[in-house]
C-alpha cells in the first residue's frame, strides 16, 4: 500500500470511527473529538502526501504517531473496564496508524534509495 493510500483509509477510519465513537460517549468530554479532529487534518494533507511533498509526509507522519500513541492509553482503558466495542473502536484506530505509518516509512526509504 502506498502512503497516501494508507493515509487516506487511516484519516477516514478516524473520523468516522471517533465520530461513532464520540456519539457513544454522548460527547460528554470533548477530548473524544481529537481523533475526528486528527482525521481531518490528516485529510487535509492528502494532496500534499500523494504529490510527495516530503514537508506535508513529514508533518502527516508526526500527526499520525501523535494519533497513535494518543489512542494508547483510551485503548487501555477501554479494555480494563470491560468496554469491547470501545476497545474494538479504538484498536482499530490505533492499527490503522500503524499501517499508515509503516507505508510513510516504507516510502521514506524507497526515497532514500532512489537518492542514493
Amino acid at each position: 500500500m502506498k502512503a497516501h493510500q494508507a493515509n487516506l483509509f487511516n484519516s477516514i477510519t478516524l473520523i468516522v470511527i471517533g465520530a461513532w465513537g464520540a456519539a457513544a460517549t454522548s460527547l460528554n468530554s470533548m477530548t473524544a473529538l481529537i481523533p475526528v479532529v486528527g482525521g481531518i487534518l490528516l485529510l487535509l494533507c492528502q494532496n500534499g502526501v500523494k504529490n510527495e511533498n516530503k514537508t506535508i509526509a513529514h508533518i502527516a507522519v508526526v500527526l499520525t504517531l501523535i494519533l497513535v500513541v494518543g489512542l494508547v492509553k483510551p485503548f487501555s482503558s477501554a479494555l480494563s473496564d470491560g468496554d469491547n466495542l470501545g476497545a474494538l473502536r479504538t484498536g482499530v484506530m490505533i492499527l490503522t496508524g500503524l499501517l499508515a505509518l509503516g507505508a510513510f516509512i516504507k516510502s521514506f526509504i524507497d526515497a532514500r534509495k532512489v537518492q542514493s
